[in-house]
Protein backbone atom coordinates (compact mmCIF):
# COMPACT_ATOMS: atom_id res chain seq x y z
CA UNK A 1 0.00 0.00 0.00
CA UNK A 2 2.56 2.39 1.15
CA UNK A 3 4.71 1.92 -2.35
CA UNK A 4 1.48 2.46 -4.75
CA UNK A 5 1.14 5.75 -2.14
CA UNK A 6 3.99 6.67 -3.17
CA UNK A 7 4.24 6.01 -6.66
CA UNK A 8 1.26 7.87 -6.98
CA UNK A 9 2.16 10.58 -5.72
CA UNK A 10 5.51 10.45 -7.97
CA UNK A 11 3.20 10.12 -10.60
CA UNK A 12 0.67 13.06 -9.43
CA UNK A 13 3.88 15.44 -9.02
CA UNK A 14 5.32 14.48 -12.52
CA UNK A 15 1.48 15.62 -13.78
CA UNK A 16 1.72 19.17 -12.16
CA UNK A 17 4.84 19.53 -13.85
CA UNK A 18 4.04 18.44 -17.19
CA UNK A 19 0.60 20.64 -17.19
CA UNK A 20 3.11 23.53 -16.01
CA UNK A 21 5.61 23.36 -18.98
CA UNK A 22 2.10 22.52 -21.32
CA UNK A 23 0.42 25.63 -19.85
CA UNK A 24 4.10 27.95 -20.67
CA UNK A 25 4.74 26.15 -24.20
CA UNK A 26 0.97 26.86 -24.91
CA UNK A 27 1.42 30.71 -23.69
CA UNK A 28 4.64 31.29 -25.74
CA UNK A 29 2.34 29.91 -28.88
CA UNK A 30 -0.38 32.52 -28.05
CA UNK A 31 1.93 34.97 -27.89
CA UNK A 32 3.46 34.37 -31.09
CA UNK A 33 0.01 33.69 -32.77
CA UNK A 34 -2.11 36.37 -31.17
CA UNK A 35 0.36 39.16 -30.16
CA UNK A 36 -2.57 41.41 -30.30
CA UNK A 37 -5.12 39.45 -28.33
CA UNK A 38 -7.49 36.75 -29.35
CA UNK A 39 -10.16 38.51 -31.12
CA UNK A 40 -8.66 40.89 -33.72
CA UNK A 41 -8.67 38.61 -36.30
CA UNK A 42 -11.14 36.12 -37.75
CA UNK A 43 -8.60 33.28 -38.40
CA UNK A 44 -8.50 33.18 -34.35
CA UNK A 45 -10.56 30.48 -34.26
CA UNK A 46 -9.18 28.32 -36.42
CA UNK A 47 -5.94 28.78 -35.31
CA UNK A 48 -7.60 27.94 -31.61
CA UNK A 49 -9.08 24.64 -32.65
CA UNK A 50 -5.57 23.46 -34.11
CA UNK A 51 -3.92 24.80 -30.78
CA UNK A 52 -6.61 22.67 -28.80
CA UNK A 53 -5.80 19.28 -30.78
CA UNK A 54 -1.97 20.02 -30.57
CA UNK A 55 -2.12 20.30 -26.99
CA UNK A 56 -4.66 17.48 -26.21
CA UNK A 57 -2.08 15.43 -28.20
CA UNK A 58 0.82 16.95 -26.62
CA UNK A 59 -0.55 16.20 -22.91
CA UNK A 60 -1.76 12.37 -23.48
CA UNK A 61 1.30 11.69 -25.43
CA UNK A 62 3.44 13.58 -22.36
CA UNK A 63 1.74 11.89 -19.54
CA UNK A 64 2.78 8.66 -20.78
CA UNK A 65 6.42 9.51 -21.67
CA UNK A 66 9.01 11.06 -20.12
CA UNK A 67 11.37 11.82 -22.80
CA UNK A 68 8.39 14.12 -23.74
CA UNK A 69 9.00 16.47 -20.99
CA UNK A 70 12.89 17.12 -22.79
CA UNK A 71 11.51 17.41 -26.27
CA UNK A 72 8.72 20.28 -24.70
CA UNK A 73 11.64 21.91 -22.89
CA UNK A 74 13.17 21.93 -26.31
CA UNK A 75 10.33 23.62 -28.03
CA UNK A 76 10.14 25.87 -25.21
CA UNK A 77 13.37 27.07 -26.09
CA UNK A 78 13.20 27.17 -29.49
CA UNK A 79 9.69 29.03 -29.43
CA UNK A 80 11.42 31.39 -27.20
CA UNK A 81 14.18 32.16 -29.60
CA UNK A 82 11.57 32.95 -32.48
CA UNK A 83 9.50 35.05 -30.10
CA UNK A 84 12.58 37.52 -29.21
CA UNK A 85 13.20 37.33 -33.61
CA UNK A 86 9.88 38.24 -33.89
CA UNK A 87 9.50 40.60 -30.95
CA UNK A 88 12.63 42.56 -32.75
CA UNK A 89 10.99 42.73 -36.20
CA UNK A 90 7.77 44.28 -35.06
CA UNK A 91 9.79 46.92 -33.26
CA UNK A 92 12.07 47.48 -36.35
CA UNK A 93 9.19 47.44 -38.49
CA UNK A 94 7.09 50.00 -35.95
CA UNK A 95 10.32 52.11 -36.41
CA UNK A 96 9.66 52.29 -39.94
CA UNK A 97 6.15 52.72 -39.87
CA UNK A 98 6.50 55.96 -37.48
CA UNK A 99 9.44 57.31 -39.97
CA UNK A 100 6.81 56.19 -43.19
CA UNK A 101 4.38 58.65 -41.31
CA UNK A 102 6.74 61.47 -39.89
CA UNK A 103 7.76 61.33 -44.01
CA UNK A 104 10.61 60.96 -44.06
CA UNK A 105 11.15 57.16 -44.97
CA UNK A 106 12.00 57.92 -48.03
CA UNK A 107 14.89 59.86 -46.86
CA UNK A 108 16.62 56.75 -44.88
CA UNK A 109 16.14 54.36 -47.75
CA UNK A 110 18.32 57.13 -50.06
CA UNK A 111 21.06 57.01 -47.81
CA UNK A 112 20.84 53.08 -46.39
CA UNK A 113 21.29 52.90 -50.10
CA UNK A 114 24.27 54.55 -50.06
CA UNK A 115 26.19 52.31 -48.39
CA UNK A 116 26.07 50.31 -44.62
CA UNK A 117 25.75 52.71 -41.23
CA UNK A 118 28.77 53.60 -40.09
CA UNK A 119 30.51 54.84 -36.86
CA UNK A 120 31.09 58.24 -35.92
CA UNK A 121 34.97 59.84 -36.11
CA UNK A 122 37.08 61.51 -33.68
CA UNK A 123 36.07 65.37 -33.49
CA UNK A 124 36.87 67.27 -36.12
CA UNK A 125 36.77 64.67 -38.46
CA UNK A 126 32.98 64.09 -39.41
CA UNK A 127 31.26 65.28 -42.47
CA UNK A 128 27.99 65.27 -43.34
CA UNK A 129 27.02 64.09 -46.97
CA UNK A 130 26.90 66.79 -49.33
CA UNK A 131 26.42 65.22 -53.02
CA UNK A 132 22.98 63.32 -53.70
CA UNK A 133 23.72 60.63 -56.24
CA UNK A 134 22.51 61.12 -59.33
CA UNK A 135 19.42 59.34 -60.78
CA UNK A 136 19.37 55.83 -63.24
CA UNK A 137 18.55 57.87 -66.67
CA UNK A 138 15.11 56.98 -68.63
CA UNK A 139 15.49 57.48 -72.01
CA UNK A 140 12.07 56.57 -72.55
CA UNK A 141 10.28 59.34 -71.10
CA UNK A 142 11.33 61.57 -74.35
CA UNK A 143 13.73 59.63 -76.87
CA UNK A 144 13.47 62.69 -79.27
CA UNK A 145 15.00 65.03 -76.51
CA UNK A 146 17.46 61.92 -75.93
CA UNK A 147 18.65 61.96 -78.75
CA UNK A 148 19.27 65.62 -79.25
CA UNK A 149 20.78 66.11 -75.92
CA UNK A 150 22.91 63.10 -76.92
CA UNK A 151 24.42 64.93 -79.87
CA UNK A 152 25.49 68.17 -78.11
CA UNK A 153 26.20 67.51 -74.48
CA UNK A 154 29.51 67.67 -73.11
CA UNK A 155 29.69 65.79 -69.98
CA UNK A 156 26.00 65.16 -69.44
CA UNK A 157 25.94 68.58 -68.97
CA UNK A 158 23.82 71.33 -71.16
CA UNK A 159 23.10 75.28 -70.63
CA UNK A 160 19.47 75.55 -71.89
CA UNK A 161 17.52 78.61 -71.97
CA UNK A 162 13.50 79.10 -73.41
CA UNK A 163 12.76 81.86 -75.70
CA UNK A 164 9.82 82.96 -77.94
CA UNK A 165 9.97 85.87 -80.32
CA UNK A 166 8.79 88.41 -77.71
CA UNK A 167 12.51 88.09 -76.77
CA UNK A 168 14.31 87.24 -80.33
CA UNK A 169 17.04 90.71 -79.76
CA UNK A 170 18.20 89.53 -76.53
CA UNK A 171 18.58 86.00 -77.66
CA UNK A 172 20.71 87.00 -80.58
CA UNK A 173 23.10 88.91 -77.61
CA UNK A 174 23.08 85.79 -75.81
CA UNK A 175 23.73 83.29 -78.88
CA UNK A 176 26.79 85.61 -80.58
CA UNK A 177 28.43 85.68 -77.03
CA UNK A 178 27.90 81.59 -76.69
CA UNK A 179 29.46 81.66 -79.83
CA UNK A 180 32.46 83.84 -79.02
CA UNK A 181 33.24 82.08 -76.10
CA UNK A 182 33.17 78.56 -78.15
CA UNK A 183 30.89 76.92 -76.08
CA UNK A 184 28.95 74.39 -77.83
CA UNK A 185 26.55 72.30 -75.24
CA UNK A 186 24.15 75.21 -75.67
CA UNK A 187 20.69 74.23 -76.44
CA UNK A 188 17.49 76.39 -77.08
CA UNK A 189 13.64 75.64 -76.09
CA UNK A 190 12.03 76.95 -79.48
CA UNK A 191 8.66 78.24 -77.70
CA UNK A 192 7.27 79.43 -80.80
CA UNK A 193 7.77 78.50 -84.67
CA UNK A 194 9.35 82.35 -85.02
CA UNK A 195 12.54 80.91 -82.70
CA UNK A 196 12.24 77.50 -84.60
CA UNK A 197 13.07 79.18 -87.67
CA UNK A 198 15.92 81.65 -86.17
CA UNK A 199 17.87 78.73 -84.60
CA UNK A 200 17.63 76.59 -88.01
CA UNK A 201 18.89 79.79 -90.08
CA UNK A 202 21.41 80.67 -87.36
CA UNK A 203 22.93 77.10 -86.92
CA UNK A 204 22.08 77.04 -83.45
CA UNK A 205 20.48 73.59 -81.80
CA UNK A 206 17.42 73.79 -80.59
CA UNK A 207 14.73 71.93 -79.42
CA UNK A 208 10.77 72.48 -79.76
CA UNK A 209 8.49 70.80 -77.00
CA UNK A 210 5.70 68.18 -78.37
CA UNK A 211 2.43 70.22 -78.40
CA UNK A 212 1.02 71.66 -74.69
CA UNK A 213 -1.55 73.69 -74.35
CA UNK A 214 -1.09 75.24 -70.76
CA UNK A 215 2.63 75.58 -71.99
CA UNK A 216 2.48 76.42 -75.65
CA UNK A 217 -0.49 79.47 -74.73
CA UNK A 218 2.17 81.33 -72.33
CA UNK A 219 5.41 80.06 -74.35
CA UNK A 220 4.31 81.97 -77.36
CA UNK A 221 2.76 85.28 -76.16
CA UNK A 222 4.24 85.38 -72.59
CA UNK A 223 6.67 88.12 -71.67
CA UNK A 224 10.12 87.77 -69.95
CA UNK A 225 8.75 86.89 -66.70
CA UNK A 226 5.79 84.38 -68.05
CA UNK A 227 8.00 82.39 -69.96
CA UNK A 228 10.50 82.20 -66.89
CA UNK A 229 8.05 80.14 -65.00
CA UNK A 230 7.88 77.82 -67.76
CA UNK A 231 11.21 76.57 -66.94
CA UNK A 232 9.90 74.39 -63.76
CA UNK A 233 8.02 72.31 -66.12
CA UNK A 234 10.17 72.18 -69.11
CA UNK A 235 13.68 70.85 -67.22
CA UNK A 236 12.03 67.64 -65.97
CA UNK A 237 12.67 65.80 -68.41
CA UNK A 238 16.41 66.90 -68.72
CA UNK A 239 17.43 65.74 -65.39
CA UNK A 240 14.76 62.47 -66.01
CA UNK A 241 17.21 62.00 -68.92
CA UNK A 242 20.62 62.26 -66.79
CA UNK A 243 21.55 65.56 -68.20
CA UNK A 244 22.82 68.22 -65.89
CA UNK A 245 21.28 71.21 -66.82
CA UNK A 246 22.03 75.08 -66.49
CA UNK A 247 19.24 77.00 -66.68
CA UNK A 248 19.88 80.44 -68.73
CA UNK A 249 17.13 83.75 -68.81
CA UNK A 250 18.07 85.47 -72.04
CA UNK A 251 19.21 88.37 -70.60
CA UNK A 252 22.60 86.58 -69.80
CA UNK A 253 25.75 87.45 -71.54
CA UNK A 254 28.59 84.54 -71.26
CA UNK A 255 32.39 86.13 -71.27
CA UNK A 256 34.01 82.77 -70.20
CA UNK A 257 32.74 79.10 -70.23
CA UNK A 258 30.79 78.72 -67.18
CA UNK A 259 31.13 74.76 -66.63
CA UNK A 260 34.68 75.46 -65.90
CA UNK A 261 33.53 77.14 -62.80
CA UNK A 262 31.29 75.10 -61.18
CA UNK A 263 31.48 73.12 -58.14
CA UNK A 264 28.97 70.21 -59.19
CA UNK A 265 28.80 69.55 -55.13
CA UNK A 266 25.19 70.40 -54.53
CA UNK A 267 21.28 69.62 -55.89
CA UNK A 268 21.25 73.25 -56.75
CA UNK A 269 23.77 75.73 -57.52
CA UNK A 270 22.67 79.43 -58.23
CA UNK A 271 23.74 83.16 -58.90
CA UNK A 272 23.06 85.46 -56.13
CA UNK A 273 20.70 88.08 -55.88
CA UNK A 274 23.17 89.82 -53.27
CA UNK A 275 25.43 92.83 -54.10
CA UNK A 276 28.25 92.33 -51.51
CA UNK A 277 29.44 89.35 -49.21
CA UNK A 278 27.07 89.83 -46.50
CA UNK A 279 23.55 90.01 -48.68
CA UNK A 280 24.83 87.27 -51.35
CA UNK A 281 26.33 84.68 -48.68
CA UNK A 282 24.23 85.32 -45.51
CA UNK A 283 24.46 87.45 -42.32
CA UNK A 284 23.08 87.53 -38.60
CA UNK A 285 20.77 90.49 -38.88
CA UNK A 286 20.09 91.81 -35.12
CA UNK A 287 15.96 93.03 -34.93
CA UNK A 288 15.95 95.47 -32.27
CA UNK A 289 12.60 95.85 -29.98
CA UNK A 290 13.22 97.99 -27.32
CA UNK A 291 9.67 96.90 -25.78
CA UNK A 292 10.88 93.74 -25.04
CA UNK A 293 13.40 95.23 -22.49
CA UNK A 294 16.64 93.73 -21.44
CA UNK A 295 15.22 90.62 -24.32
CA UNK A 296 14.93 93.29 -27.12
CA UNK A 297 17.64 91.93 -29.54
CA UNK A 298 16.74 89.18 -31.64
CA UNK A 299 18.68 87.11 -34.03
CA UNK A 300 17.64 86.46 -37.22
CA UNK A 301 19.48 84.72 -40.36
CA UNK A 302 19.24 86.65 -43.33
CA UNK A 303 20.69 86.32 -46.69
CA UNK A 304 19.65 87.64 -50.49
CA UNK A 305 17.57 85.38 -52.35
CA UNK A 306 18.99 82.99 -55.48
CA UNK A 307 18.13 83.94 -58.90
CA UNK A 308 15.63 81.62 -60.54
CA UNK A 309 17.41 82.78 -64.19
CA UNK A 310 20.34 81.12 -64.07
CA UNK A 311 21.44 77.89 -62.04
CA UNK A 312 22.58 74.16 -62.12
CA UNK A 313 20.81 71.32 -61.23
CA UNK A 314 22.15 68.09 -60.95
CA UNK A 315 20.17 65.11 -62.07
CA UNK A 316 19.04 64.00 -58.43
CA UNK A 317 16.17 63.38 -56.93
CA UNK A 318 15.41 66.57 -54.33
CA UNK A 319 16.60 68.43 -57.84
CA UNK A 320 13.48 67.25 -59.77
CA UNK A 321 11.25 67.26 -56.35
CA UNK A 322 12.27 70.80 -56.50
CA UNK A 323 11.04 71.71 -59.95
CA UNK A 324 7.82 69.49 -59.25
CA UNK A 325 6.95 71.71 -56.18
CA UNK A 326 8.06 75.14 -57.51
CA UNK A 327 5.61 73.90 -61.18
CA UNK A 328 2.49 72.79 -59.03
CA UNK A 329 2.59 75.96 -57.20
CA UNK A 330 2.72 77.97 -60.08
CA UNK A 331 -0.16 76.60 -61.42
CA UNK A 332 -2.11 77.04 -58.70
CA UNK A 333 -1.67 80.54 -58.26
CA UNK A 334 0.10 83.76 -60.03
CA UNK A 335 2.94 84.27 -58.11
CA UNK A 336 6.95 84.68 -58.98
CA UNK A 337 8.71 82.04 -60.02
CA UNK A 338 11.64 83.32 -58.00
CA UNK A 339 9.92 83.64 -54.62
CA UNK A 340 8.19 80.46 -54.96
CA UNK A 341 12.06 79.14 -56.03
CA UNK A 342 13.46 80.72 -52.98
CA UNK A 343 10.52 79.42 -50.63
CA UNK A 344 10.82 76.00 -51.52
CA UNK A 345 14.85 75.84 -51.34
CA UNK A 346 14.98 77.51 -47.62
CA UNK A 347 11.93 77.37 -45.95
CA UNK A 348 12.68 74.57 -42.96
CA UNK A 349 9.71 71.32 -42.27
CA UNK A 350 7.56 72.53 -39.53
CA UNK A 351 3.90 71.74 -38.83
CA UNK A 352 1.69 70.76 -41.49
CA UNK A 353 4.51 71.26 -43.89
CA UNK A 354 7.68 68.91 -45.29
CA UNK A 355 10.61 71.10 -46.30
CA UNK A 356 12.44 70.43 -49.66
CA UNK A 357 16.20 68.31 -48.42
CA UNK A 358 18.20 69.77 -50.98
CA UNK A 359 21.76 70.90 -50.57
CA UNK A 360 22.19 74.17 -52.55
CA UNK A 361 25.06 76.23 -52.80
CA UNK A 362 25.58 80.16 -53.89
CA UNK A 363 28.07 80.86 -56.92
CA UNK A 364 30.83 83.27 -56.83
CA UNK A 365 29.21 86.69 -57.01
CA UNK A 366 32.09 88.62 -59.24
CA UNK A 367 32.19 85.56 -61.10
CA UNK A 368 28.74 84.82 -61.64
CA UNK A 369 27.44 88.75 -61.66
CA UNK A 370 24.31 90.08 -61.63
CA UNK A 371 23.79 93.45 -63.21
CA UNK A 372 23.50 95.58 -59.70
CA UNK A 373 26.79 93.93 -58.58
CA UNK A 374 28.10 95.34 -61.91
CA UNK A 375 26.95 98.84 -62.25
CA UNK A 376 26.65 100.01 -58.81
CA UNK A 377 30.25 98.51 -57.31
CA UNK A 378 32.18 96.91 -60.17
CA UNK A 379 32.28 99.97 -62.76
CA UNK A 380 32.89 102.33 -59.78
CA UNK A 381 35.69 100.71 -58.19
CA UNK A 382 38.70 100.68 -60.58
CA UNK A 383 40.87 98.09 -59.13
CA UNK A 384 37.70 95.85 -59.47
CA UNK A 385 36.72 97.31 -62.84
CA UNK A 386 40.44 96.43 -64.42
CA UNK A 387 40.93 93.00 -62.71
CA UNK A 388 37.49 91.22 -62.33
CA UNK A 389 36.02 89.34 -65.58
CA UNK A 390 32.92 88.00 -64.89
CA UNK A 391 32.20 84.77 -66.07
CA UNK A 392 28.50 85.81 -67.45
CA UNK A 393 26.83 88.96 -66.47
CA UNK A 394 23.07 88.85 -65.95
CA UNK A 395 21.06 92.36 -66.17
CA UNK A 396 18.60 90.94 -64.15
CA UNK A 397 17.71 94.64 -61.82
CA UNK A 398 17.58 96.98 -64.87
CA UNK A 399 14.59 96.98 -67.37
CA UNK A 400 16.82 98.67 -70.48
CA UNK A 401 18.46 94.91 -70.45
CA UNK A 402 18.94 94.96 -74.39
CA UNK A 403 20.87 98.27 -74.11
CA UNK A 404 22.95 97.08 -71.12
CA UNK A 405 23.74 93.71 -72.46
CA UNK A 406 25.12 95.74 -75.54
CA UNK A 407 27.04 97.19 -73.08
CA UNK A 408 28.53 95.07 -71.47
CA UNK A 409 29.74 92.99 -74.42
CA UNK A 410 31.34 96.46 -75.55
CA UNK A 411 32.99 96.93 -71.79
CA UNK A 412 34.64 93.61 -71.37
CA UNK A 413 34.92 92.23 -75.59
CA UNK A 414 35.63 95.31 -77.05
CA UNK A 415 37.71 96.93 -74.58
CA UNK A 416 35.49 100.13 -74.54
CA UNK A 417 36.57 101.67 -71.31
CA UNK A 418 33.33 104.04 -71.05
CA UNK A 419 30.90 101.86 -72.24
CA UNK A 420 29.13 101.43 -68.45
CA UNK A 421 29.03 104.54 -67.43
CA UNK A 422 26.15 106.81 -69.40
CA UNK A 423 23.84 104.27 -67.65
CA UNK A 424 22.10 104.95 -64.11
CA UNK A 425 22.75 102.95 -61.04
CA UNK A 426 19.13 101.80 -61.00
CA UNK A 427 16.23 102.25 -63.48
CA UNK A 428 15.08 105.66 -64.45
Amino acid sequence: MAGRRDRSQQLRGSRIAIAILIGIFIGCVCAVLFPNGFFNSNSSLAVNERLSKSSNQVGSSACESPERVKMLKSDFVSLSEKNAELKKQVRELTQKLQLAEQGSDSARKQVLALGTQIKAGPFGTVKSLRTNPTILPDESINPRLAKILEEIAVDKEVIVALANANVKAMLEVQIASIKRVGITNYLVVALDDYIENFCKENDVAYYKRDPDKDVDTVGKTGGNHAVSGLKFRVLREFLQLGYGVLLSDVDIVFLQNPFSHLYRDSDVESMSDGHDNHTAYGFNDVFDEPSMGWARYAHTMRIWVFNSGFFYLRPTIPAIELLDRVADRLAKAKVWDQAVFNEELFYPSHPEYIALHASKRVMDMYEFMNSKVLFKTVRKNHELKKKVKPVIVHVNYHPDKLNRMRAVVEFYVNGKEDALDSFPDGSE
